[in-house]
């Protein structure tokens, strides 16, 4: 069997699989709690892998590899970054989000943000709140198909609207089936497939570069200057600018609507405890794993025009045909995990959001509005794939800054301080996103800490500033 028949059945085989997840999960959802929270029912495992593979897209297995390969020594600070935003997730958001949403009977992140309908300033908070999910989850969504597009295009040389379509069919299809049951049973297959991949395949790479000495050989051979430095050899102002916009990653991740909503979702706090442990546990794999396979296919395939196809092409020039097309499900798998993730969550913001969560959970009504919303919101997130920027990296990084910013600190505030006045609650919201677009605008403060510390520390002093009970 050859490389391109083993990988066409292999993704055929999974595509199958993932679809009839979604005709079972479609039984267990009768109402808009199960859309968008499965009825509060996850388990540790399936909330911490679908967390955790929601949060790992595209961006992960192509762009964290793609990083490495072009920056050398300097990506690592994405690791600790990455794993860190899980530590805050899962210790300090996490507990007092499935309590609070709990208690209130909050369905969405916009629900605990805005407070009960009717209350002062919930209609303006819902509005902005919409507006930004959809602003940036469409960005990332059409991130997410185009790396299902790069993925199908190096494996079969398929045109891109073709893979485009392809995978954007495959996702709409199983999420509109099943909703959020469907979402996140289908992300912890992905997620346990993407764990896989980053365990054989860095594996098989640093074994070809001949170990961690041969590694380390290779990467000071390499002629890019600063290859082989923490820093990229920048001089130390724009060295310490590097390292903490790097480190600004991680606070995005109090912010990510369609990978919070699993901690309104799980069931109990023995789940929360557990989960934890899991969910750092694959951070921290996934993490170091696409770091060394971008560093070993640099010393391997040093003439790469796309970096971004460093995990794939290392894949298919190291592994049986059979095990790289399990491998290159396996980037699909972190299209697919992320982008039904937020295809909900954008849905959510149009069908449930701007209606508040007064309105009827159990009628039928709310179910086919949400699935017609999914539809046109996927139709949207195509045409910007196909016609948009093919930057995955710098997209996502964008999108996932600007909703970390706008609703992370205010988040964290609200769960940990207590309540937040309302127009405290607006400004902080305001001030985290349009100023991460500001920043992203600016060619020298885009990439940075003005674009992806800064916003967020001044959205978290105003929401702070704003609490009811400051003294």
């Amino acid at each position: 069997m050859n490389e391109t028949w083993a990988i066409a059945i292999t993704l055929v085989v999974y595509k199958i699989a993932l679809v009839l997840i979604g005709v079972v999960a479609n039984r267990r959802t009768h109402d808009a709690e199960d859309f968008f929270l499965g009825g509060r029912g996850l388990g540790p495992w399936v909330a911490a892998i679908s967390a955790s593979a929601s949060s790992s897209s595209a961006w992960t297995l192509l762009g964290v590899s793609g990083a490495a390969y072009a920056w050398g020594l300097g990506a690592l600070w994405i690791a600790p970054a990455c794993i860190g935003g899980f530590v805050i997730n899962w210790y300090v958001l996490g507990p007092r989000l499935r309590r609070l949403s709990l208690a209130d009977g909050s369905l969405t992140i916009t629900d605990v943000l805005a407070g009960p309908p009717g209350s002062p300033g919930s209609t303006a908070i819902r509005r902005v709140c919409t507006a930004i999910v959809l602003l940036s989850l469409l960005a990332y969504v059409a991130a997410q198909f185009q790396g299902a597009g790069k993925t199908f295009h190096e494996t079969f040389a398929m045109s891109t609207p073709a893979a485009v379509l392809l995978g954007a069919g495959i996702i709409v299809l199983y999420t509109l089936l099943g909703g959020f049951w469907a979402v996140s049973i289908t992300d912890t297959l992905q997620g346990l497939v993407m764990a896989g991949a980053a365990i054989i395949v860095p594996i098989a790479a640093l074994a070809a570069v001949g170990g961690p000495s041969g590694l380390m050989a290779g990467l000071s051979s390499v002629p890019t200057a600063g290859y082989d430095s923490l820093t990229r050899g920048m001089p130390p102002a724009a060295a310490a600018g590097f390292v903490v916009g790097l480190l600004g990653i991680g606070l995005g991740y109090p912010g990510q609507p369609h990978v919070v909503n699993r901690f309104m979702a799980i069931r109990d706090e023995r789940s929360v405890v557990q989960g934890r442990r899991i969910a750092i546990t694959w951070a921290v794999i996934m993490y170091a794993g696409m770091l060394l396979v971008g560093w070993c296919a640099r010393v391997l395939l040093p003439e790469l025009a796309d970096k971004e196809v460093a995990f794939i092409q290392t894949t298919r020039a190291l592994l049986p045909p059979v095990v790289a097309g399990v491998m290159i499900a396996a980037v699909l798998s972190a299209v697919m995990s992320t982008a039904d993730s937020q295809l909900l969550v954008a849905a959510s913001s149009v069908a449930h959001d701007l209606r508040g969560k007064d309105a009827s959970t159990h009628a039928a009504a709310p179910l086919r509005r949400t699935r017609i919303v999914v539809v046109v919101l996927s139709a949207v997130a195509v045409a910007l794939a196909l016609f948009g920027s093919q930057e995955i990296f710098s997209r996502v990084l964008f999108a996932w800054t600007a909703m970390g910013a706008a609703f992370g600190p205010l988040l964290l505030v609200r769960v940990v301080g207590g309540p937040v006045r309302p127009g405290a609650r607006l400004a902080s919201i305001g001030l985290g996103f349009s100023l991460s677009v500001l920043a992203y605008s600016v060619p020298t403060m885009a990439g940075g800490p003005w674009e992806r510390v800064m916003p967020f520390v001044v959205a978290l002093v105003v929401a702070w500033w704003g609490r009811t009970d400051r003294s």
